[in-house]
This record gives C-alpha cells, structure tokens and sequence, in this order.
C-alpha cells in the first residue's frame, strides 16, 4: 500500500484543494496514509488540515529534505508517495504507482503538464516524458518502494534547494526508473514570478554547478537564493 508524503510551509491557498483531490481520487485498499508534514507555518495551513479527520498531520524543521525524510520515518507503506502541494496527479495514481511497482519498477514519476497554456512552459512539460535523469524535478512527484528508499539513505539534509535531484542522480544510479505517460498538473507560479527564460537559465546553471562539482550544497542554495524568487 502507498504512504503518501506532502511537505508544505504557509499552504493555505494549496493544501485544501490538493487534500480533498486525495480523497476524492484514491482506493482505500490502495492508499494507506496521507502524511502531511509541517515545517512550522504561520499561516493558516494547519487550521485548514485539521478538518481532514483521516489525514496525519506531522511537524518537523524547516528543509524539504528533512521533511521528507520525517515523514517517511512515520510511513507504515511499502511504497512511498512523494508529492508537492501545488501539484495535482492524474486520476487514478494509485492504481498506476501499484501496476509500475508490481512489473518491477521501483521508482518513478509522471510526465508533467503545467496548469498554464503557455507556449515555452508547453514545450518544456514536453521532454518530461523522457526517462533521463536531466529531465526530472520534484514537481513531477516521485512514487518509491520503502526499501529502496531507505537503502539510499532518503534525502540528504545538506540540501537546502535541489534535493530532489540529488536524490533522483542516486535513485538513477541503483535501480530501475519509470516514467509514468499521464500527466501531473503542477504550478506554473515560480516561472509567472521569475519569467520563463530567466528561471530556465538559472536552473541550467544550478545543474552545471552541481555536475561539475563548482560548488557543494551551500553554494547552491546561495545561488538559487540570490537568482530565484
């Protein structure tokens, strides 16, 4: 059964929505738990959560990784289900995270389809349909068996920014990938913030940076913090 896994921090325009799609789209014999983990928001997220009687709200420091990882030490699933709040998977998820796991794949995503019509972000969700590691990001989700998971030593804390890919170029490197072709509509608000050329660059650079060793995990978040909003 799936563990389903969401950090947030200041949610409340998301979490509602994201909450009840959940419980609106998945089996109960498929879906064990929906694990939301707080790094300590001041809004009113936790208020919005507390209405949803059948989901674990869990706190935890502020890191994404650190979340991740918290709420995988809580999940009693033997898949895992990572998943941002500003992202919405297909219907009918679970059914293909169990299908994927059970022909052998241990680990994957799904293509991605941003929630705006425009041209560039159409052109960028297109390559998410491709299974190379280049392609991939925390917006696309990411489904894993428990063990695997835990054989990898989860995400490494160090990162404040990029740790799902520094995660994923391990994940690549141990076991089989898929990359499920439905899509999962994410947010298109960082590329409407920053503009699409610019935060394509930026992430490019974050990429070359991290490939080519320039700089380690503090120098990173110190370039996403003074290139991206």
């Amino acid at each position: 059964m799936i563990s389903i896994i969401i950090p947030i921090f200041n949610e409340e325009k998301n979490i509602g929505k994201v909450i009840t799609y959940l419980l609106e789209n998945t089996n109960p014999k498929n879906c064990k738990e929906i694990l939301v983990v707080d790094g300590g928001s001041t809004d009113q997220t936790i208020r919005i959560l507390e209405e949803y009687k059948s989901v674990t709200i869990l706190h935890s420091s502020k890191g994404r990784a650190k979340q991740l990882n918290h709420g995988a030490s809580y999940a009693t699933g033997k898949v895992l289900y990572f998943l941002h709040c500003d992202s919405i998977p297909p219907r009918g998820f679970d059914e293909l995270i169990l299908e994927s796991i059970h022909k052998g794949k241990l680990s994957g995503c799904f293509k991605m389809s941003f929630e705006s019509s425009h041209v560039l972000l159409k052109v960028s969700e297109w390559f998410t349909q491709f299974n190379l590691k280049y392609f991939r990001g925390g917006d696309q989700s990411l489904f894993i068996q428990k063990e695997l998971f835990d054989k990898l030593g989860g995400f490494n804390t160090n990162f404040i920014v990029y740790e799902d890919n520094e995660f994923i170029h391990r994940l690549y490197k141990q076991a089989s990938f898929h990359v499920i072709q439905k899509p999962i509509i994410t947010s298109s608000r960082r590329y409407q913030e920053n503009g699409f050329w610019k935060l394509q660059f930026h992430f490019m650079m974050i990429h070359l940076l991290y490939h080519v060793k320039v700089c380690n995990h503090q120098g990173i978040y110190r370039y996403y913090k003074k290139h991206i909003k």
